[in-house]
């Protein structure tokens, strides 16, 4: 019966997750039965619904996983890890840690994983920070226009930042490996909701990895299907950001990965940033 049901699976109009999802999107796999129904919205509204639990499957930023674990499960696939790279701190000129604290920062949402990066590097709760939440896609603007100081850019500004002309302060991927024996910062996943019976959370958690390793043994054409989310993006630079987000910690977290969501929210949890210490639960 539940079979025949469309899940809503939600996640954000980029390329890496055009990517993940293309053979889904074209009917290129078994499916099982199950229908996606796929709804594009950018991660913080994602990160919004997950907390009333409207969609059956969705992107989430790893910091919302404290707000939604009640409802959700982690799937062992759809990683984005920042492994050596992250979202980054960029303004009109270079600042120290100890000045940005004093600066107004545009931020691309509380709840992404970007904004508690940034409250774990300055060591201040969202109280003493000084913000302004804009759409990810407006923060270049905001900076360059002197309504904020500094940007907390994500996606794929992390590797067009350069074009704006703006410097980068402080890369946040880089930071949290040197802060962390090398592990990857832990930036989004996929999550079901638990309304679903285990064994059917594991089937639909087959077909979503299924999508992904085709994508991956289909390079070319998934990112062609995913050039059409490319903002400002030519295929070689397309290219480049969907390897970035899409690879071998997309397929299935591991020890590492999960070890690093471990520490992201643990230390959370012991700054006063989250209301409680997370037991991580994946879909098994």
């Amino acid at each position: 019966m539940m079979q025949t049901k469309p899940l809503t699976l939600g996640h954000s109009p980029d390329p890496d997750d055009a990517f993940m999802f293309y053979a889904l999107a074209k009917d290129l796999i078994p499916t099982h039965g199950f229908r996606f129904e796929h709804t594009l919205q950018d991660i913080q509204t994602l990160n919004e619904r997950a907390t009333r639990g409207e969609l059956d499957i969705s992107a989430i930023s790893i910091h919302a996983y404290a707000y939604v674990s009640d409802q959700y499960a982690l799937l062992p696939s759809g990683a984005s890890m920042g492994d050596g790279y992250g979202p980054m701190l960029v303004g009109n000129e270079k600042f120290t840690r100890d000045e940005i604290v004093t600066k107004k920062i545009a931020v691309p949402g509380t709840m992404t994983s970007a904004f508690l990066a940034l409250q774990l590097w300055t060591g201040k709760p969202v109280a003493e920070l000084d913000y302004v939440v804009v759409p990810f896609d407006e923060i270049f603007a905001t900076v360059k226009s002197g309504k904020a100081d500094i940007g907390l850019i994500i996606h794929e500004g992390q590797l067009t930042y350069e074009n704006e002309g703006v410097v980068v302060s402080e890369d946040f991927g880089v930071w949290w490996g040197r802060e962390n024996d090398g592990l990857p910062l832990p930036l989004g996943g996929n999550v079901i909701h638990k309304r679903f019976a285990p064994d059917v959370r594991k089937a639909i958690s087959d077909v979503l990895e299924a999508s992904i390793q085709y994508s991956l043994d289909h390079r070319k054409e998934a990112v062609d299907y995913a050039l059409k989310y490319a903002r400002d993006m030519g295929v070689e630079l397309a290219d480049k950001f969907v390897g970035m987000y899409v690879n071998h910690w997309t397929l299935d977290y591991g020890e590492k990965g999960r070890e690093s969501i471990r520490r992201f929210l643990g230390r959370a949890f012991d700054a006063g940033l989250i209301p409680h210490r997370q037991e991580l639960e994946f879909v098994s």
